[in-house]
């Protein structure tokens, strides 16, 4: 077998996602939702650049440099980013960010009122290391 995975400089590849943050995960006052939940989030991320890139889900080995800059709320629309800044033979570095796009305005007359932020609010950033399979030889 040979390799299949492209041989030019793959690093700045991106994957997006984008999610709406349910009222059914809100853990604290004001609607917040914990930490934990971007983290989730950029394991999603990770897994598809990982397919993009590999064709393998690859695995998380670690994090660093987690920065939590902003409230996640439910309500707020998500847009999530993996972006490709190092990579091994098999490790993969990914830088990840989350950026509130738009958030959930409530009111009694409008329940469902909702804005669109411009600009985004960045919420939450981090540098990840993903492990990918030995290429078949």
């Amino acid at each position: 077998m040979s390799d299949t995975r492209p041989s030019e400089d793959r690093v700045g590849t991106v994957v997006t996602h984008r999610r709406y943050v349910p009222y059914s995960h809100a853990h604290y006052a004001g609607n917040l939702v914990d930490g934990a939940y971007s983290l989730g989030l950029f394991g999603d991320v990770a897994t598809e650049l990982c397919i993009v890139l590999d064709g393998d889900e690859g695995l998380f080995a670690s994090y660093s440099d987690v920065q939590f800059k902003a409230p996640v709320r439910a309500g707020d629309v998500l847009e999530i980013t993996a972006t490709l800044v190092r990579e091994g033979t098999r490790s993969r570095v990914m830088d990840f960010a989350v950026h509130v796009v738009g958030r959930g305005a409530p009111s009694e007359a409008a329940p469902g009122a909702a804005t669109v932020l411009d600009p985004p609010v960045v919420a939450t950033t981090a540098t990840g290391t993903v492990v990918v399979p030995p290429a078949p030889q």
